[in-house]
């Protein structure tokens, strides 16, 4: 078998497309999700992927989770931190909950996860780690403080994890996708996302396979030297 990979929010979306595409190159992958049972059962019947209900909040969740894929399949060598969820509100109607909830879903669960297979990555001398951050975490969003505060986050744990890991044989990068065609996105009113589309200079939204590409480009073993990076997949939408 390949390398073991696990992909957060891994049944859905972009994560369901970064599993399949790590699946088909010979990654041995383990798609984890959070609450929609039927979505992980079809995904897990129509790919063979394993899947596995983890609460990626929660630290423990994560490292049980974790030591039972090294049981089932052996040491962790990728990781691909995709969970992630919008709870939209301007600052002065959004409550301590939604900002608390999205902080410990986008961003809470990079470190728990980082922290449950980092041990085993320095011991074995490699590791690939990609977080998915966002355009709303480099450019801001109206409506979306918490959401982008989280994925900005998540570029800044990148960049000081990729300066731990490197003498280590791990690289640590991000990928910051733009407007991706997914049930999050497809939630938007029809007349937001016309407007979306018109500021994307090549003229659509993106897929999950954009996406997926960048991860599988920097997750290869002859990507060694590209490390605290942020990848922007956005159509030229905000080139930063």
């Amino acid at each position: 078998m390949g390398r073991v990979a696990i992909v957060t929010g891994g049944t859905r979306g972009i994560g369901a497309a970064v599993a399949e595409s790590l699946n088909q190159e010979g990654y041995d992958v383990a798609a984890f999700y959070g609450s929609n049972d039927e979505a992980a059962r079809v995904f897990n019947q129509e790919t063979g992927i394993a899947v596995y209900k983890v609460d990626v909040r929660d630290f423990e969740a994560c490292q049980t989770a974790v030591a039972q894929i090294e049981k089932d399949k052996g040491p962790v060598e990728i990781l691909v931190n995709n969970a992630g969820i919008t709870r939209d509100n301007t600052m002065h109607r959004m409550d301590r909950d939604c900002w608390q909830d999205v902080i410990d879903t986008n961003l809470g669960s990079c470190f728990n996860m980082c922290r449950s297979v980092i041990d085993t990555m320095r011991q074995q001398g490699f590791g690939r780690i990609v977080n998915i951050g966002s355009i709303n975490g480099q450019a801001g969003q109206y409506g979306q403080v918490n959401y982008a505060a989280a994925k900005s986050g998540i570029h800044g744990f990148t960049k000081a994890l990729a300066q731990e890991g490197a003498a280590k044989g791990i690289t640590v990068n991000a990928i910051a996708p733009g407007y991706v065609d997914t049930d999050m996105v497809r939630a938007v009113p029809e007349n937001v996302l016309e407007k979306i589309v018109q500021r994307i200079p090549v003229g659509r939204l993106g897929r999950a396979s954009d996406i997926a590409r960048g991860v599988l480009f920097l997750v290869g073993d002859d990507a060694d030297f590209i490390t605290g990076s942020t990848l922007s997949i956005n159509g030229g939408q905000h080139m930063y």
